[in-house]
């Protein structure tokens, strides 16, 4: 059932009482800048909504910030589920796991693909390597590996961040100059 204009006029005075400090919370839950007005939006859509569940002897900031904070979750939540399957795929050509038959049934582009990803991992030196193959091999987090090879775990972080960086580039170059 949609809310009466007399409970829409409500709830947008209400929503103007506690849109800075509703900002504030998203923001201070990790938020890109850029993305804050967007979460904000969303919770107050969210509540909008549910207004007719609301019940109006609670703290409607709280419950803003409520709402924010499960759609935060979801977004971590979608995030996570992102880097895990580009993760995946990345230590499945890295670890050489890839089965022949899907790499035969892929189109053109994909084995040039797959073929730059390989010439382009055995480039990083040996003390990177160890860090690729200790991540990406053996499915060793950062603290643990940085215990093997007496490193700091942000030193081991920032390791595999240049190299996603240099095998992104790489691979780049070798398909541009494929064309």
């Amino acid at each position: 059932m949609e809310p009466s204009t007399e409970e829409t006029q409500e709830f947008e005075g209400l929503v103007l009482q506690h849109h800075v400090r509703l900002r504030v919370f998203v923001r201070s839950r990790g938020v890109d800048a850029n993305w804050v007005d967007d979460v904000s939006q969303e919770s107050c859509l969210t509540a909008f909504r549910q207004w007719g569940s609301f019940d109006k002897s609670r703290d409607l900031g709280k419950w803003l910030r409520g709402v924010a904070a499960n759609i935060v979750r979801n977004e971590l939540r979608k995030e996570a589920r992102r880097q895990r399957i580009i993760h995946a795929e990345l230590a499945e050509i890295l670890v050489g796991r890839q089965q022949s038959n899907n790499v035969q049934n892929q189109s053109r582009e994909e084995p040039m693909t797959i073929d730059a990803i390989r010439d382009c991992i055995t480039e990083p030196g040996p003390t990177s390597q160890k860090v690729v193959e200790g991540r990406y091999r053996e499915d060793l987090r950062a603290p643990a590996l940085a215990e093997l090879l007496d490193m700091t775990a942000a030193n081991i972080r920032q390791m595999l961040v240049r190299f996603r960086r240099q095998l992104k580039q790489c691979v780049e170059l070798r398909l541009f100059s494929e064309l």
